[in-house]
């Protein structure tokens, strides 16, 4: 089995403040770190170190080349990561001594995706393999579609969260990943709650109070608590429980088995500052003493 990542690729640049700064504030961060990111690469890389074989389909510009070499270094499959003529995502990060943050996002090239890249990649997927997307990229309802008809396992991590872009991919979701404030929005947008929306298996995180599992068939519910740790970022900790989620299926855990292992993988994530670059690996995790 494997995953198929439609995913974002991007430069974060990290800002370490003395606070987060307020609007009109000029403020003086107190160190700069580079790290690869992006939603996408940071499940990539989470799922890799996970255990599964995982294959990226994205995009980064003529300064691109060191993500590229970066991914593959962690493992992830390059393959079907097109050259864009825009330059490379990026995010601008600012990080409080509390691990609290805030995020300016460039999209860049996650918007060039095409239909004949990601056709060409979906071909080489397996009935069964499982396919992720988040909202920092285009070609989602496609894909979406593409993998339904192909008959994989097909999932959604809901941020950046728009309301429209979640209806567009939701009829062919097997898979539905949000936060406790995302959800709300989307019971507000479609007038139903999660374990109503037709999805077999939706995951709430809760931040400090852990993640929600709702069975969308037999409408039951599981909490799984979070670790207690003291953070120090948290920026990809919901990204590095989704990539562990997801290889724990991938791998023939059961969801109770993904979450808690996920859960590890987040908490032992969110006592490090950075994003792909830091992400915890299995060892690590099952290592771990919270």
């Amino acid at each position: 089995m494997a995953i198929w990542n439609l995913g974002s690729i991007n430069a974060d640049m990290v800002y370490a403040m003395p606070h987060l700064p307020a609007a009109g504030e000029t403020l003086a961060a107190r160190s700069l770190d580079r790290f690869l990111g992006g939603k996408g690469a940071n499940m990539s890389v989470a799922a890799t170190r996970a255990g599964s074989t995982v294959q990226h389909i994205g995009a980064v510009g003529p300064d691109g080349s060191w993500a590229i070499e970066r991914l593959e270094e962690y493992g992830v499959g390059s393959s079907y990561i097109l050259r864009s003529e825009l330059p490379t995502g990026h995010a601008i990060i600012a990080v409080d001594p509390q691990g609290e943050n805030q995020i300016i996002l460039f999209p860049g090239a996650n918007r060039e995706l095409n239909r004949e890249q990601v056709e060409h990649a979906l071909s080489e997927a397996g009935s069964g393999d499982i396919l992720v997307m988040q909202n920092e990229t285009n070609m989602q309802a496609e894909a979406a579609r593409m993998g339904r008809e192909k008959g994989m396992r097909v999932c959604y991590a809901a941020a950046p969260f728009d309301a429209a872009a979640v209806k567009a991919v939701l009829p062919f979701l097997d898979f539905l990943i949000l936060n406790e404030i995302e959800a709300q929005q989307l019971q507000q947008a479609t007038g139903k709650k999660p374990g109503e929306l037709g999805v077999a298996d939706v995951v709430i995180t809760l931040g400090a109070r852990g993640a929600r599992h709702i069975d969308g068939k037999a409408r039951t519910a599981r909490d799984v608590p979070a670790l207690p740790v003291t953070p120090v970022d948290t920026t990809g900790a919901g990204d590095t429980f989704t990539g562990y989620v997801l290889s724990g299926l991938d791998l023939g855990l059961t969801m109770g088995e993904a979450m808690e292992q996920a859960s590890r993988a987040g908490a032992l994530m969110v006592t490090r500052q950075g994003t792909a670059d830091v992400i915890p690996s299995l060892q690590e995790v099952q290592a771990a003493r919270f």
